[in-house]
């Protein structure tokens, strides 16, 4: 061991708005890489309220738990922590690459994902709401992550000296698109997705679309705006994790299919990406066990029929509700895909049991794994029956209603119902 650095773990119970200690984690740099620790607080575990921070891999239990994965990085940290937008924004604030998965963390805004936070002792630490940007605020921030982005290019900007403090709020988010978290006047948070530079087509449009007609799919979706900036389409999403109030809001657990699977990081390994394997645990965790898995089902259709390809595993999670329990989130990150052979097109995760084709977005194979979700074949091709018109029917008048125009139809026309869906 060379070196060793940790953090107090805060979480907000259910049962309350100010957060409590649960925990402590610590990142060793060992010879073969990093290596994670994480203990519960014993007072934690005494609290007839206490929760598992990850029921599956982090159990209430006054043990010490142990990983590799991830850079040594519990995969419950780890969905709290940046993914590649807000790391590019820490990047630049540090000037270069933080040295640990913890630096990372430790370095991104209070207005993370998910109910949990960290300090360096056992105070509380305070949440600082006051870097939240305002819907006003958005002009700005859109100019920033432009800047960002040509920076990253080799452009230079007039912008350059005010990035890290207009973008701050941007370091606590997932994904890879810029983006960053606004307050309304109701103290609601939400998060703005701004165009980026290789965008083929308005994804603001596409995802908005996409997310009102997964509802009207029997899909469960957060709450959307589009808004023009600078007479470009910007996407707000409302945040499911978080309910309203001035900096003592609720704050929900959120846990990703990545961590729930047990996966280690990686662009290329895909064992264990796996819609049925994520059906099981549902059916094992959720308070709602039957109605999520069908849901998941639905789910896995609507991204089969669309074309959403990018449906890996951090792109599905499970939400801590008011009792304590788990449930499906909000559906989110709907896109199409750039994708356009029609015989062949895949999913990210394994979506059927047809041999050496378990991820084909293809009526039969998801057939084929319906009984992962406690479906009957019959019922399962019936279910995607009604799907698919509503989709084939619909899409465009979804597209049209977030203020769409023909050329943004034709932009992703390729996406819908391609014809290998229905090839026997």
């Amino acid at each position: 061991m060379t070196s060793s650095a940790g953090t107090f773990v805060f979480i907000q119970l259910p049962t309350r708005r100010a957060a409590v200690i649960c925990g402590r984690y610590e990142l060793q740099e060992v010879r073969e890489g990093f290596l994670g620790r994480f203990v519960y607080g014993r007072t934690y575990l005494t609290r007839p309220d206490a929760v598992a921070i990850d029921p599956v891999h982090l159990p209430l239990k006054d043990t010490e738990f142990t990983t590799t994965k991830v850079g040594g990085m519990f995969g419950a940290l780890r969905d709290t922590a940046p993914d590649a937008w807000g790391r590019m924004v820490l990047e630049r604030r540090f000037q270069g690459k933080p040295s640990t998965e913890l630096n990372y963390l430790l370095g991104s805004s209070d207005v993370r994902v998910g109910a949990l936070s960290y300090g360096p002792g056992q105070e509380v630490p305070a949440l600082d709401y006051s870097t939240v940007h305002s819907l006003e605020d958005l002009e700005a921030v859109s100019d920033a992550a432009d800047a960002l982005q040509g920076e990253i290019d080799g452009e230079e900007s007039p912008l350059l000296a005010d990035l890290d403090r207009v973008l701050a709020p941007s370091s606590g988010m997932g994904g890879a698109r810029p983006k960053t978290v606004v307050m309304d006047e109701h103290s609601q948070l939400w998060v703005a997705k701004f165009p980026s530079r290789g965008d083929r087509w308005s994804n603001a449009i596409a995802e908005a679309a996409y997310l009102s007609l997964a509802g009207e799919c029997g899909i469960a979706v957060p709450d959307t705006r589009i808004i023009k900036i600078r007479s470009k389409a910007t996407l707000l999403i409302k945040r499911f994790d978080q309910e309203p109030g001035n900096g003592d809001g609720i704050r929900r657990l959120f846990l990703s299919a990545h961590t729930l699977l047990g996966l280690d990081e990686s662009v290329t390994e895909r064992t264990g990406w796996s819609y049925l394997d994520l059906s099981h645990l549902l059916r094992r965790l959720s308070s709602t066990p039957k109605q999520d898995a069908i849901e998941l089902f639905r789910r896995m259709v609507f991204n089969a029929l669309v074309s959403n390809t990018d449906d890996h595993p951090r792109n599905h999670a499970m939400l801590g509700t008011d009792a304590g329990s788990w449930r499906l989130s909000p559906a989110y990150d709907l896109v199409p895909s750039n994708e356009r052979g029609l015989d062949d097109r895949r999913l990210a995760m394994t979506c059927g049991v047809m041999p050496r084709r378990e991820r084909w977005a293809n009526r039969l194979n998801l057939i084929s794994g319906a009984q992962h979700f406690g479906l009957g074949e019959r019922e399962a091709d019936a279910l995607i029956t009604q799907m698919r018109e509503i989709v084939v029917s619909r899409w465009q008048d979804h597209v049209r209603g977030q203020g769409g125009t023909a050329q943004d139809c034709r932009n992703i026309a390729h996406a819908i119902a391609y014809e290998g869906f229905e090839y026997v």
